[in-house]
């Protein structure tokens, strides 16, 4: 066979040899690097693997990512020892951590310039300040997996078990701020995403790590069999979770709940002053005629649903205190329809007992009205945000002196409901609901609360997530938000009814599968039938991060036992 004209033989399309020591010669210049470019090294691989969290979904992204982690990691562990390269991985893990949570959280700067003239001096703060933080958390990581390094396929379970446990603690330390935690990189792909019903997000977070680490030894191995095996076990792995999703998600649509007709509405309020107690007559009404909108010959208004829905801090005022505007909707419901809507609450004050700053707690609740006005069953959030709706205990003194506040205005901030009382919300009509507000869907294991009549774990029949993503406009956090709440579905084999002021509003079946939804950024109705719940529970409703755990442990063990043989 000739070459091409103007080409010598092999020229364009090199041998195989040739292109593992291409990779080589990177890995090695990488190996070698120190300082300020070891570190800029790290941030740029960080800020690479946040391309593979949604809505961008690069898993190859998170290869590259995770590959020059491990050769940095090579390199601080080269030529020392002891506490010193440990430091120095730690080193390493933070600039990694900083660039990976700068990309992918920039968006969170929106919400400091929605009012901006309050808080756009705190914009670094949320920009740089909290990935800054978070990056804390993978500096112990990659300290973690130095201390049970070594060469050959043996670091790729150390780097696992590292990241992961870091992941974990991210999810809880300080009430946890699981955002885009490194299995996201597998959980929004629906094939991938199904084996979170085995083992979860972090279960999805080692499988990740693992699998996108491993080709890191193909510049690295001492043998042709130390080189590829890791590689080839991945790319197994990786066939066999989508073999497994694939499987797993049947041809035909879940079926779905006889007598429930649901209408999600998305009024797509600014967070500005057009949202404030001096709009609220136009607001109501804008709520009331979405809500009774026609959209066909079978759905001509509130008359043709069971359910309606409206999305979180409906209202800026307090409904419950506001006797005209629950008229109004009262009188727009008829007989038998129930209202489910997010809005702030009073707790109620003792016969006589005037409110004021002193004696008034404040929810971020969910609301059940039915005809006439009447209230139904209520939830208070439990997991609040940080800053965002309170003040954390130590500082919240110190900032109010000196006339700061959280981003809601809500005088003192809201009050966290009982964690201990969280239950099931019960609606008429409806299977029990497990009521999330905001970001209190993005918590694997959080979303069934055990039932405080008897302690038994409550069985619900879907996932209700009502939320307010209008702060973030249109930027990524929105749709990375959605991609997590989905998670939760599959993770706990029921559907997701997801109703959001500006988007992205769905309804999701319990396999991870987007039934219904309106775009982000529009106003809009959207009427759906409910998906059943899977029959059973699956594997991680079951367990919760037990098979997890065991896998953490079990990357340990080989992570020691091939630091031993390398001793």
């Amino acid at each position: 066979m000739t070459a091409p004209l103007g080409r010598a033989p092999g020229a364009g399309m090199r041998p195989a040899a040739a292109r593992i020591g291409l990779l080589e010669a990177l890995a090695h210049r990488i190996i070698l690097s120190h300082g300020w470019v070891g570190l800029a090294i790290a941030v740029a691989a960080g800020a690479c693997g946040a391309l593979a969290m949604p809505p961008f979904g690069l898993f190859p992204a998170l290869v590259v990512s995770l590959c020059v982690a491990v050769w940095l990691i090579d390199g601080a562990a080269v030529g020392g020892s002891g506490r010193r390269t440990v430091w120095a991985c730690a080193g390493i893990g933070w600039a990694w951590g900083f660039g990976y949570f700068t990309a992918g959280l920039w968006w969170l700067g929106a919400a400091f310039l929605v009012e901006a003239d309050q808080f756009a001096w705190a914009l670094p703060l949320g920009v740089l300040g909290l990935p800054a933080v978070l990056a804390l958390f993978f500096a112990a990581g990659f300290a973690a997996a130095r201390l049970v390094w070594s060469r050959g396929a043996g670091r790729i379970a150390a780097l696992a078990f590292g990241l992961t446990a870091a992941e974990w603690l991210r999810g809880h330390v300080l009430t946890g701020f699981p955002w885009n935690t490194l299995g996201m990189a597998l959980g929004g792909n629906l094939w991938t995403m199904q084996a979170a019903s085995l083992v979860g997000l972090y279960g999805l977070t080692l499988l990740a790590v693992l699998i996108a680490a491993a080709p890191a030894t193909l510049a690295t191995g001492t043998t042709p069999k130390a080189r590829i095996a890791p590689t080839l076990a991945a790319l197994i792995a990786l066939a066999g979770l989508a073999a497994y999703g694939a499987g797993r998600v049947p041809a035909a649509p879940d079926p779905t709940v006889a007598g429930v007709r649901l209408r999600l509405i998305q009024p797509n309020i600014p967070q500005d002053d057009r949202f404030g107690s001096a709009n609220r007559e136009r607001i109501v009404s804008k709520y009331l005629e979405l809500s009774d909108r026609a959209l066909s010959p079978e759905r001509t208004g509130i008359a043709d649903v069971t359910h309606l829905i409206w999305p979180e801090s409906a209202f800026p005022f307090l409904i419950q205190r506001d006797p005209e505007a629950l008229g109004r909707i009262g009188a727009a419901l008829p007989e038998g329809k129930q209202l489910i809507t997010g809005a702030a609450r009073m707790r109620e004050l003792p016969n006589g007992e005037r409110p004021t700053r002193e004696n008034a707690v404040f929810f971020n609740a969910i609301l059940t009205i039915g005809a006439g006005g009447r209230f139904g069953d209520i939830y208070d959030k439990v997991h609040l945000v940080p800053f965002g709706e309170y003040l954390p205990g130590p500082l919240d003194a110190v900032l109010r002196a000196a006339g700061l506040r959280q981003f809601i205005a809500v005088p003192g901030g809201f009050t966290a409901g009982d964690r201990a009382g969280q239950r099931i919300l019960n609606v008429p009509g409806l299977p029990p609901v497990a009521a999330t507000i905001c970001y209190e869907a993005i918590f694997p294991g959080a979303i069934l609360p055990p039932d405080p009549t008897d302690g038994a774990p409550a069985v619900p029949g879907l996932i209700l997530n009502l939320t307010n993503d209008a702060w973030f406009g249109d930027t990524p956090g929105p749709r990375q938000h959605l991609a997590q709440a989905r998670l939760r579905a599959v993770e706990e084999g029921l559907p997701l009814v997801r109703d959001a002021n500006s988007g992205i509003s769905a309804v999701v079946d319990a396999h991870g599968r987007i039934t219904a939804s309106l775009p982000l950024g529009v106003e809009g109705v959207l009427d759906a039938d409910l998906p059943a719940r899977l029959p059973g529970r699956t594997l991680y409703a079951a367990f919760g991060d037990g098979p997890f755990a065991l896998g953490v442990i079990a990357c340990l063990l080989i992570a020691v036992a091939a630091r031993r043989r390398r001793a």
